[in-house]
């Protein structure tokens, strides 16, 4: 395999896989990418045996048709280094030599039969369609609530929970002490409307698909299978497999909470936001918390840290009327979601007590419930 590309696509197509090259592998050839040159396309691949992905790479200078295994770590620093506008790569059984105008780089050549194949994107019927800006939206607010180290014992909240059903997608993440869920527009085919499919997406695969989302209304492809899921975008295929594991009831749990609410609170998000950052400047590690007393026309946040003092702040809320409500939350928790409502301008707060779950709405499309932290 002989190629010359320019040197800034092949280092940000690098950068797209390396997400899915496995950190720790007893197959040694996994710690690196497969490359396959053809017609004027350079395809990736990267799998970790739970995650892949492919990724083609377009308009370069094919010398000589094939395929290598490329080390991905010294290849990366290479093209970072570098400050030529294209490079040469040209690739035998024995080794790979990477070319610039001022160096030559070679590097040892794996068997490149010993690299497993990931499936290639196949609907089977059943798939459906979401533009990138929607999605991408759609991640942003689901997939940070995920257990991302397990702390709950439960593996299935390590995935982000991924629903097709009518018209629309849903997505939903939770750690037991939160929960978000995000609902979007989607076409969906080969799928009844009185029957929806449920999967759980790793966290790793969601992250790799996020990264590969371009223009806001190129169309993603989504098969969900039985045990393993496709997304096809324009330049990429990834693969993974499932989470396998029972999801806690969402809806039910939204759907009481709302019930139980007694006050809705309507907050401006960007205000809201940078008076709990300020209130959480004086948390400590052993008291994140920041106490907020609503009242009306008003919140009034506190924290205090043992070593780090005291914080008061306040923000004006002309639209709520009372009555008197408190309720003390981890800090780190609003800021995380409030972060991820880029681009709203308000967002509604539905309460009971400081002792029962909070819920904050945008619309019917974006829900996120916080456990209160109490005594």
């Amino acid at each position: 395999m002989k190629i010359t590309c320019q040197r800034d696509s092949l280092l940000t197509a690098c950068q797209l896989v390396k997400a899915a090259v496995a950190a720790r592998t007893t197959k040694p050839v996994l710690s690196n990418i497969k490359a396959v040159a053809h017609d004027d396309a350079l395809t990736l691949v990267a799998y970790d045996m739970e995650v892949g992905i492919r990724y083609e790479l377009r308009g370069i200078t094919v010398i000589r048709a094939g395929s290598c295994i490329l080390p991905i770590t010294e290849l990366e620093k290479i093209l970072r280094e570098s400050s030529d506008p294209d490079i040469s790569l040209d690739a035998g059984k024995e080794a790979i030599l990477v070319k610039t105008t001022g160096g030559r780089f070679e590097m040892p050549s794996l068997d490149v039969n010993e690299f497993p194949d990931i499936p290639t994107f196949d609907d089977g019927g059943h798939y459906h369609e979401i533009t990138a800006g929607t999605l991408r939206t759609m991640i942003r607010r689901t997939a940070f609530s995920a257990d991302k180290k397990d702390t709950s014992g439960r593996f299935s909240l390590t995935g982000v929970l991924w629903e097709a059903e009518d018209k629309g997608a849903h997505l939903v993440a939770t750690d037991t002490k939160r929960l978000a869920v995000c609902h979007g527009p989607a076409s969906v085919y080969g799928v009844a409307d009185s029957v929806k499919s449920v999967h759980l997406v790793p966290l790793k695969a969601v992250a790799l698909l996020e990264r590969n989302l371009a223009g806001d209304q190129e169309l993603i492809r989504i098969s969900l299978r039985a045990n393993d899921a496709l997304f096809q975008t324009e330049r990429a295929m990834i693969y993974t497999s499932l989470v396998q594991g029972k999801f806690p009831p969402y809806r039910e749990i939204i759907a009481k909470t709302r019930k139980e609410a007694t006050q809705k609170v309507p907050l401006p998000v960007d205000s809201f936001l940078s008076r709990v950052r300020q209130a959480a400047i004086m948390t400590d590690d052993e008291s994140m918390r920041v106490d907020m007393t609503f009242d009306a026309g008003v919140v009034t946040m506190k924290a205090r840290g043992a070593k780090t003092g005291a914080s008061e702040v306040t923000l004006e809320l002309p639209e709520y009327d009372g009555p008197k409500t408190e309720i003390a939350f981890d800090p780190s928790y609003l800021v995380e979601f409030l972060r991820a409502l880029d681009g709203e301008p308000t967002v509604v707060l539905e309460v009971s007590t400081g002792l029962r779950p909070a819920l904050f709405t945008c619309g019917e499309q974006y829900s996120y419930l916080v456990m209160p932290l109490t005594g």
